[in-house]
C-alpha cells in the first residue's frame, strides 16, 4: 500500500497517515504500547480493566456522550485489548470525525476513574471472566498457556486472573493509566478520506499540548529457553473432548514468521474466506472421523509467542489418536517438505485471504495501528510480499526448527460426567 505519511510530534506521539478516498469515512485509532504481557503478578488484567475505565467518561465527555453523539453521526466506536497493546478507535463519516479525535485527546490525560464506577465495573469484569469459564476451551488455553509461560507475561489470559481483579484498587488503575497513556507511548492513526496536511495540523492542535515525557519503562520479563516438552491435563464437567498441541514460536518481527504462517496454510489452511478442508491436518484428522474439527493459530506478537493447533474430538475418539496423527504429519512435513504446487496454493490462498481483511478502512487502520505495536510501521505493508518470498526449503527449515519435542507444550482437556461433579 502507498500514501503512509509517518510523523513524530515534539511530545513524543507517533503519527500515521493514509489517505483513502474511495468513501467518505474516516477511521480513527488510538494505539497505547501496553497489554496484558506488561502486568506483574498482583495486577493481572489490569490493562483491560482500564480499558474498560475509559468509557466511563471526562469532565468534557460525561459517561454515555459519546455513546449517543456518534450513534448520532452514524458511526462506530470500540476498543480492545490484546497481550501486546490497548487500541481505540472510531470510525465515521469524514466530517464528523473531529468528535472523535477531540474525545481521545481529552481521554488520554482526563479519564476521571470514578470510586463508584470503578467498583462497578469490577463486577462486570469479573462476570465476564465467569462467562468465558463456560467455555470449555478457556480452561485448557490457559493452562496451556501457564506452562508455556512460567516467567513472561504471557503466562495469563488477559481478562486477568479473578483473585486479582477482586484486589485491585482504584489507585492501581489509575496509576497503571497514568503510566501508560502518554504520547510517547501512543500511535494516532488515521486512514480515509482527508487532507493529509490538514489531517496532521488538527492532530498537533489536539495532543501537541499535551505534556511530553519519556517512554515508560514496559514490564516484561523475558521467558527462559524450555528444555523439554510440557504437558497438563484438565478435567472439566463436559462430553467434548480437545487436544491442543503447541510449539514455541518467534515473534513478529523475526524472518521466520512469515514462513511459519506458509508452513501453518499447509497444515491447517489459510483461513479468511477459503476453508480448510483441502489442508493436511483437516483431511488427517476431520476426514477420517477422529475430529469434528482442528484450526491452528500463529499470532503475529512482540515477544515470541506459540503456534498452537487444537483439536475437537468426536465423543468416540480419544486425545491419544488425534496426538498419533498429529505427529506423523509434522514428522512428514520435517522429512519430505512440500511440493511446489502445494507451496504455490499456501501463499495464493494465505494473500487472498489477507486481502481480503484488509478491504475496510477500520481493518486498514487497525493494521497500521497494529505495526506500530510490533515496531515497524510498515509490518501490514509487506504482509503479501514477505508471503509470496517464502520458498519450500523455507517450510521444511522452520518446520525442522520449531516444531521439535523440546518446545512442545501438549494440553488435554477430559470431559467429566456433569453428574458426577455433583455433590452428594
Amino acid at each position: 500500500m502507498t500514501n503512509l505519511t509517518h510523523h513524530t510530534l515534539p511530545n513524543g506521539l507517533t503519527v500515521l497517515l493514509r489517505e483513502a478516498h474511495s468513501a467518505p469515512v474516516i477511521s480513527w485509532w488510538l494505539a497505547y504500547r501496553v497489554g496484558s504481557r506488561n502486568e506483574p503478578t498482583g495486577l493481572t488484567g489490569i490493562s483491560h480493566w482500564v480499558e474498560h475505565m475509559m468509557f466511563k467518561g471526562t469532565e468534557r465527555f460525561p459517561a454515555g456522550a459519546l455513546d449517543r453523539e456518534i450513534d448520532r453521526a452514524g458511526g462506530q466506536w470500540n476498543a480492545f485489548t490484546s497481550m501486546d497493546a490497548t487500541k481505540y478507535f472510531e470510525t465515521l463519516p469524514a466530517g464528523k470525525i473531529d468528535i472523535a479525535m477531540e474525545a481521545e485527546a481529552d481521554r488520554m490525560t482526563n479519564a476521571l476513574f470514578d470510586p463508584d464506577e470503578t467498583e462497578s465495573e469490577r463486577t462486570v469484569i469479573i462476570s465476564e471472566r465467569q462467562g468465558a469459564e463456560n467455555q470449555p476451551t478457556f480452561w485448557l488455553q490457559e493452562e496451556v498457556r501457564g506452562a508455556a509461560f512460567r516467567v513472561h507475561g504471557y503466562h495469563h489470559e488477559i481478562i486477568g486472573d479473578e483473585t486479582d481483579l477482586r484486589r485491585m484498587t482504584r489507585d492501581d488503575l489509575f496509576n497503571h493509566y497514568r503510566r501508560h497513556y502518554s504520547p510517547a507511548n501512543a500511535a494516532a492513526i488515521a486512514v480515509g478520506a482527508f487532507d493529509s496536511d490538514e489531517m496532521l495540523a488538527k492532530i498537533e492542535r489536539l495532543f501537541g499540548s499535551i505534556e511530553a515525557s519519556a517512554a515508560p519503562e514496559l514490564f516484561a520479563r523475558p521467558e527462559p529457553a524450555q528444555s523439554g516438552e510440557r504437558r497438563v491435563v484438565v478435567e472439566r464437567p463436559g462430553k467434548t473432548a480437545f487436544f491442543e498441541l503447541c510449539h514455541r514460536a518467534p515473534a513478529a518481527d523475526h524472518e521466520d514468521w512469515f514462513k511459519l504462517q506458509i508452513m501453518n496454510a499447509i497444515l491447517s489452511g489459510s483461513g479468511g474466506a477459503s476453508d480448510n478442508k483441502t489442508s493436511r491436518l483437516y483431511r488427517a484428522l476431520v476426514k477420517t472421523e477422529i475430529a469434528a474439527g482442528v484450526g491452528a493459530w500463529l499470532m503475529p506478537t512482540v515477544d515470541p509467542y506459540l503456534y498452537s493447533i487444537i483439536v475437537t474430538l468426536r465423543d468416540d475418539r480419544q486425545p491419544k489418536e488425534a496426538e498419533a496423527v498429529l505427529l506423523d504429519e509434522i514428522a512428514r512435513l520435517q522429512a519430505d517438505g512440500v511440493s511446489e504446487a502445494e507451496l504455490e496454493k499456501a501463499r495464493k490462498q494465505t494473500r487472498a485471504a489477507f486481502a481480503y481483511s484488509a478491504e475496510s478502512v477500520t481493518e486498514q487502520a487497525y493494521g497500521l495501528a497494529q505495526s506500530f505495536i510490533l515496531g515497524d510501521v510498515h509490518w501490514f505493508d509487506r504482509y503479501s510480499e514477505r508471503l509470496m518470498a517464502v520458498s519450500a526449503d523455507d517450510v521444511l527449515e522452520v518446520a525442522n526448527r520449531y516444531l521439535a519435542p523440546k518446545n512442545r507444550v501438549v494440553g488435554i482437556l477430559k470431559p467429566t460426567d456433569p453428574e458426577e461433579e455433583a455433590p452428594a
